[in-house]
């Protein structure tokens, strides 16, 4: 079975992305940008249990996203409010920039419901078995 994410401090796995999301112990605090080429920016997630932080790439999390994407980027013009250079900014931008897409993904994880954590052991314990 693949695994979507491995904590490196603690090493506890996430199998899939919606696992991870769910997680109560995981939360969202940035986004470090790449402008070059968005999807290889990393939103950082804080594990609660050790008090690492993890790092994913922004292109894993794009699929959540529906709506338009700009083609244009507006960083560092009168308009941006330079929330992609800021790495622990997390608010939305309302402006029609290439990275304002990345901004709403940052929305959608933010209000992602978190699972009870004995639900996702009993999940994690069916996935272990599965792959035994």
């Amino acid at each position: 079975m693949n695994i979507f994410k491995k904590c490196s401090c603690c090493e506890v796995p996430w199998f899939t992305r919606d696992e991870f999301l769910d997680d109560e112990q995981i939360d969202l605090v940035g986004y470090q940008a790449n402008f070059c080429q968005l999807e290889l920016g990393f939103l950082l997630f804080n594990h609660l249990n050790c008090e690492s932080t993890i790092a994913v790439h922004a292109g894993l999390f794009k699929d959540l996203y529906s709506g338009p994407i700009f083609g244009q980027r507006m960083t560092g013009t009168d308009v941006c409010q330079g929330f992609c250079k800021d790495s622990v900014a997390l608010e939305r931008c309302e402006e029609k920039c290439e990275c304002a897409y990345i901004r709403e993904i940052i929305q959608i994880i933010r209000i992602w419901p978190k699972t009870d954590r004995r639900l996702r052991k009993v999940f994690r314990t069916r996935q272990l078995q599965k792959t035994a």
